[in-house]
């Protein structure tokens, strides 16, 4: 037990801790900026992203990922604050909370297995374009200051790899991040630092239970917020996790992660925070400057803290350029550029999948939205291709008057008119045999094609028998067949 912790906790202590700065210092305006999309107060969102982090460093299921407040979840809170105020949000963060550990326990982190690799690809795709389209406004309407600071901040970021010795042992964002702010502070140049983008805390969280009437009422106000942030919340946790474990090459425990998110949830309402989930933008940053174990994460939510409390008035110098800059490295890096390449080689049905993800998740904002499409067109895709996977062949015997089908493939919803059209019901014959050795009877649909099939035998007066079904396909078919019932028979088949 000593040795595991040991690996997870403190083989990596300086490259834990020096990525923990790094993602400390971009969680600061991103916590800002998500609080002001919600319509609450900086503090709500730093305070959110301190809990979060340090809570899901314990508790997670995937070290070295970093969860904190999101834009996907304070997109799904505005109406809440604009119509109940903030201790209604508080009251369904933590009710976010519940739901979420209730899934941890159901193991709902097992429908990951659903999620196709073109869709998890067009998910990252689309939240590199996302996280680079949320940098533009600040190079908007701006002096060419900005513009030469960001270009400097990139070529820090990666320039300074390639230095000798030095260039592999400093993560280059937090190198990036320091020259442009004491550049700034020598030149006084006029750009938006950090300081701008508003007010930050100047006292430790404290405990707070929200001041909410805990009634029915209460609940139906909050219970469909809190239903959507435990659905994008789980989501984009488990997403951000899958293309971590690519990253790493180590294997996470989602349904730990769960419950991890469910308890930072909670921690976070109960301090004044919003609620919150895993960072891809920030994940990622931690990766790509060393961080590996859960240190990393703990340390980015202490530093945090540490940061904006006791140290504002140099946090708030930092100028924006440079987390535009390192922004911009997480979306260069995030940017799956190989799909691009792929798009000649993959089935047309795949790229469409990647793409649609793409495209509706950039358009909507919505990465719940963008992934259910992305799924729901590969699960369509790959039902008409096992659909397709039918064949039905025939072969007299007996002179004629008994004829023998046999069939090879998967029965179910997508194959079944395919089945029924296969068979000849003019054909004069005494006897039919169906030969079902090779085939498998998946669901209702199928059931009811194959008594289509004997009923439309037996009108024509041939006598039919069904061999060969596998205990699984038999199981269904004793249960749901009604093909020896006249009653059921004339119901099926429309009473004439």
């Amino acid at each position: 037990m000593f040795q595991a912790m040991k690996l997870s906790w403190f083989s990596n202590i300086k490259g834990d801790t020096l990525a923990g700065i790094v993602v400390a210092l971009a969680l600061i305006p991103e916590a800002i900026a998500f609080s002001i999309i919600a319509g609450v107060d900086p503090r709500v969102g730093l305070y959110a992203s301190f809990a979060i982090c340090v809570i899901i460093a314990f508790a997670g299921g995937r070290s070295g990922m970093i969860s904190a407040a999101t834009g996907a979840m304070a997109l799904l809170m505005v109406t809440l604050v604009r119509d109940h105020g903030l201790e209604y949000l508080l009251a369904a963060t933590l009710l976010t909370g519940v739901l979420q550990i209730i899934a941890g326990y159901l193991k709902l982190a097992e429908l990951m297995r659903f999620v196709s690799r073109s869709v998890v690809t067009g998910f990252v795709n689309a939240l590199a374009i996302l996280i680079f389209m949320a940098q533009l406004p600040e190079l908007t309407g701006v002096t060419w200051h900005l513009y030469a600071m960001t270009a400097a901040g990139l070529g820090i970021i990666y320039g300074f790899p390639l230095l000798p010795r030095i260039g592999k042992s400093i993560p280059s964002p937090l190198v990036c991040i320091v020259v442009l702010t004491v550049v700034y502070m020598v030149t006084g140049m006029e750009i938006r630092s950090v300081g701008d983008m508003g007010d930050l805390p100047d006292s430790l969280p404290v405990f707070l239970w929200p001041d909410v009437p805990l009634n029915l009422e209460t609940l139906m106000i909050i219970l469909p917020y809190s239903l959507m942030l435990t659905v994008v919340g789980l989501l984009e946790s488990m997403m951000t996790a899958t293309i971590i474990d690519d990253l790493t090459d180590t294997k996470s425990d989602k349904n730990r992660e769960c419950k991890g998110q469910g308890i930072a949830n909670i921690g976070s309402g109960l301090i004044g925070g919003m609620a919150g989930c895993a960072m891809i933008g920030q994940s990622v940053i931690n990766i790509k400057s060393g961080g590996r174990r859960r240190m990393s994460t703990l340390m980015a939510g202490v530093v945090l803290l540490l940061m904006v409390v006791f140290l504002a008035d140099w946090v708030s110098l930092i100028p924006m350029a440079a987390l535009v800059a390192v922004m911009f490295m997480v979306a260069i890096g995030t940017f799956s550029w190989s799909s691009i390449r792929d798009l000649k080689k993959h089935p047309m049905s795949t790229n469409v999948v990647m793409v649609a993800t793409v495209v509706v998740t950039v358009g909507t904002h919505n990465l719940a939205i963008g992934v259910f499409v992305g799924v729901l067109l590969a699960a369509m895709n790959f039902a008409n291709k096992v659909g397709n996977i039918l064949y039905i062949g025939s072969e007299e015997a007996e002179g004629g008057r008994h004829r023998i089908y046999r069939v090879v493939g998967q029965v179910f919803f997508a194959s079944s008119e395919r089945f029924g059209e296969a068979f000849d019901f003019k054909e004069t014959v005494e006897r039919v045999t169906i030969d079902l050795s090779r085939a498998h009877f998946w669901d209702i649909t199928a059931v009811q094609a194959l008594d289509r099939v004997v009923i439309k035998f037996r009108r024509e007066g041939t006598e039919v028998e069904m061999i060969g079904l596998n205990e699984a396909s038999a199981t269904i078919v004793d249960r749901y067949a009604v093909h020896d019932d006249p009653e059921a028979v004339e119901k099926l088949m429309g009473g004439h």
